[in-house]
């Protein structure tokens, strides 16, 4: 990538301070909301800690412009969806059609080696609708900013509205990608989630998929849940204190557990991590015992058959 965290550190450094200082008609709508917010604030104003709901996760509010790095809603990079440099354009069109992502970081090699961005739109303007011509990654890329882990959302969120980028990759000190996040993210911190025309419906809270096996929404009433599967999953004192389905799996973990993780609970119920982001569950699946039981035996392979002789 050519330039250090520190680089990178200081560039956004200054650039705050720019953005603090300029005028507020320069500085756009979320300039000067930040600024006016935290205009009380001297340097040496104590740190409050981050508003958290119970469970311990973040709720939203203007202050997490403030109190929030990026590290704290970056997904990883082992979750990042991008595209090498050389693809092909059939390829590009199946990697935007099964990640439903409108810009996709572009590679050379490794995700360590980032070019820039591709656009969906730019991609359709050139080749779709029966467009004909030679297909050029190179030339449709976009620029994508960097920002370090521990940058305040607020800074980066500037950043973003001036240099029009709504995505960003997160850089480790050796100068590695360590994640990404897209203006979406630090705008929810402040509104919470924000649901397009792209997302899918709710709908219930939960459905049974097959016998035993539910697909559930995190903010399934905990009791109506026991009620309508029949197996109690409060069983202890600090369960009492939980609502939702989504709190009961996060106290057993102690975190907000990772997509595909699976949280077992004492009375054998397993719980599946469908969808989740680094500060919120989105989406599970439920076992109960018998179901997690024939899940494992599924998952482990049938012996090889002994050859004679």
């Amino acid at each position: 990538m050519g330039s250090s965290n520190d680089d990178v550190s200081d560039a956004f450094g200054a650039e705050a301070k720019d953005a603090e200082g300029a005028d507020p008609a320069q500085r756009g709508f979320f300039g000067r909301i930040f600024r006016g917010k935290n205009a009380d604030e001297g340097d040496d104003a104590p740190s409050r800690a981050k508003p958290q709901a119970a469970g311990g996760l973040t709720l939203p509010g203007m202050a997490n412009l403030r109190k929030l790095r990026v590290d704290d809603v970056a997904i990883p990079k082992v979750e990042i969806v991008a595209v090498p440099l050389d693809i092909g354009k059939d390829d590009l069109v199946e990697a935007f059609r099964k990640s439903g992502y409108s810009r996709l970081p572009v590679y050379k090699g490794t995700l360590d080696h980032p070019q820039g961005l591709v656009l969906l739109k730019d991609l359709a303007l050139l080749h779709g609708f029966g467009a004909a011509g030679r297909f050029n990654l190179r030339k449709m890329l976009r620029p994508i900013l960097y920002a370090p882990p521990s940058m305040p959302l607020g800074v980066l969120l500037q950043k973003m509205q001036k240099d029009r980028v709504h995505m960003a990759l997160v850089i480790d000190e050796y100068g590695g990608v360590d994640g990404l996040v897209t203006i979406e993210d630090l705008i929810e911190t402040v509104i919470g989630e924000i649901e397009d025309e792209h997302d899918e419906a709710e709908g219930a809270l939960w459905k049974e998929e097959k016998p035993g096996v539910y697909v559930v929404q995190p903010t399934a009433p905990l009791q109506e849940f026991e009620a309508a599967i029949g197996v109690r999953l409060r069983t202890d004192e600090d369960d009492e204190e939980i609502d939702t389905l989504g709190g009961l799996v996060f106290l057993r973990a102690g975190r907000v557990p990772a997509r595909g993780e699976i949280v077992a609970h004492e009375s054998g119920v397993e719980f599946e991590v469908v969808d989740a982001d680094p500060r919120r569950l989105k989406r599970l699946k439920v076992r109960l015992p018998g179901a997690a039981r024939a899940a494992a035996a599924a998952a482990v392979p049938a012996p090889a058959p002994k050859s004679e002789g």
